[in-house]
């Protein structure tokens, strides 16, 4: 008892706080300890224990839970509904972008919307469109848009006339 207030009521605002940190600073690691120190005020109310081995039960359970929550979401990982929501160069594959700065030796910049990009791909004169075909963090891989339409005439998969 620490000046009038039972242990327990100590774990519980330990785990609330710890509850509203997550929220403040979501990680979905907080949320672990929270649970821990929770239940360290469950056991706490209901068996007594002193400061020392609630101490031992709270580390325990931290471990417990952080390593068990760390397996089941390793196994299970939480599906996105949207999955490229923060990669927004995965987001453009497949757009087409204008050349302003020519690709030369396999880099230029290019204009998507009102940004401009550092792209790479081959040598491609200013002025040209071009498809967006990937993305190595924030520089665009483009490819020129006659090579795509080269590739879907070539005669391949056409009907032949009788």
């Amino acid at each position: 008892m620490i000046d009038g207030v039972d242990n327990y009521w100590v774990w519980f605002a330990i785990g609330l706080a710890l509850a509203a940190l997550e929220l403040l600073a979501p990680g979905v690691y907080l949320i672990w300890l929270a649970a821990a120190a929770l239940i360290t005020g469950g056991l706490s109310f209901l068996f007594g224990f002193g400061w020392p081995l609630e101490i031992v039960s709270f580390v325990s359970l931290a471990l417990i839970t952080v390593y068990s929550a760390r397996r089941y979401l390793r196994d299970q990982p939480i599906v996105s509904s949207d999955p490229l929501l923060n990669q927004r160069g995965g987001r453009m594959v497949g757009e087409t972008a204008l050349v302003v700065q020519p690709i030369e030796s396999g880099s230029g910049r290019v204009k998507v919307g009102d940004s401009e990009w550092i792209a790479r791909g081959p040598d491609i004169a200013a002025g040209q469109r071009v498809r967006i075909s990937g993305n190595d963090g924030a520089i665009l891989l483009v490819e020129p848009i006659a090579l795509i339409a080269d590739k879907g005439s070539s005669g391949e998969g056409a009907p032949a006339d009788a």
